[in-house]
């Protein structure tokens, strides 16, 4: 069995001091209770590892041997300490996140950066998904954590309110109603209005086709033919409007500007979590925590 550390320690100093006087102030304890260290250590070995005198140290063959093998052992074992310790505080793995295409223009880049800024044991991979397939993805284990716009349903997962953000229009930056620096919903509703697939998303969907439930006459709305299209010409032709959260003015594409609306709640986006949570998990939410507040995503 191999030694007690501390006194493995003990020993290394003293093999530097060759005195047990020096030795036992530069650690810090009684020479009597080193020296008794040291008896003990040599019993637990089965040899002598010092020679001793009244006036000095002397290593025996065996210390010498000692002297020079335990440094890297113990640095070793020191190093897999400070693993075992940054694994227990959820700073060492891999994180595998899955994010909404619309959580993808802001939020989900600074939290993916800040993780990976903070961690440097940690492998993060970042994936977009289809939002419903988000919430299940986490609560069997094939993600660690999901980003979505809105409080998407789903068993076996907790959600954290991660960002609310206000609601506007993006819109052509030659549109008649981009010249106000806020749009009445009522304005906005007189133009198609261009919304995201149901399926990709219906909660979002939902929300945001609600904004219009009370305006007369009932709005139109259009629904591109691909879940994501990045050609938006009719959003660049001024044909359309789409209802989008502010997040939407860090990826704005060339010629189409974001105008808030007057009036409208809030959407927001959710940090999603397994129910039982591991260190990582909980490493997660601190940092999402902490990124929130420092980029005021959570308002008072």
């Amino acid at each position: 069995m191999a030694p007690d550390t501390v006194s493995l320690r003990y020993f290394l100093v003293l093999a530097q001091e060759l005195n047990f006087t020096r030795a036992a102030a530069r650690i810090g304890i009684a020479q009597p209770a080193l020296s008794a260290r040291m008896r003990r250590l040599e019993a637990e070995l089965g040899t002598a590892l010092l020679v001793r005198n009244t006036r000095s140290v002397v290593l025996t063959t065996a210390g010498a041997a000692l002297a020079e093998s335990a440094p890297p052992a113990l640095a070793a074992l020191d190093r897999a300490w400070d693993t075992a310790q940054s694994a227990a505080a959820g700073e060492l793995g891999t994180l595998r996140i899955g994010y909404s295409l619309s959580a993808g223009a802001e939020t989900a880049p600074a939290l993916v950066d800040r993780l990976i800024r903070g961690n440097s044991g940690l492998e993060v991979g970042a994936v977009p998904m289809a939002t419903p397939e988000i919430s299940p993805a986490v609560a069997d284990g094939r993600i660690d954590a999901g980003i979505t716009r809105g409080e998407q349903p789903g068993r076996g997962v907790r959600r954290f309110l991660l960002r609310r953000e206000r609601v506007g229009v993006q819109l052509a930056q030659h549109h008649p109603l981009a010249e106000h620096p806020e749009i009445e919903i009522a304005d906005a509703a007189a133009y198609p209005l261009r919304l995201p697939d149901r399926a990709a998303n219906p909660v979002i969907h939902d929300q945001l086709s609600a904004l219009f439930r009370d305006t007369r006459p009932h709005p139109r709305f259009h629904t591109p033919a691909v879940s994501f299209d990045m050609s938006q010409r009719d959003l660049r032709d001024g044909v359309t409007l789409a209802p989008a959260g502010e997040a939407a003015v860090t990826a704005q594409p060339a010629g189409l500007t974001w105008r808030p609306l007057r009036g409208a709640p809030s959407l927001t986006i959710h940090l999603v979590l397994p129910r039982e949570q591991s260190p990582l998990h909980r490493r997660i939410r601190a940092v999402a925590k902490t990124l929130a507040h420092e980029l005021h995503w959570l308002p008072d």
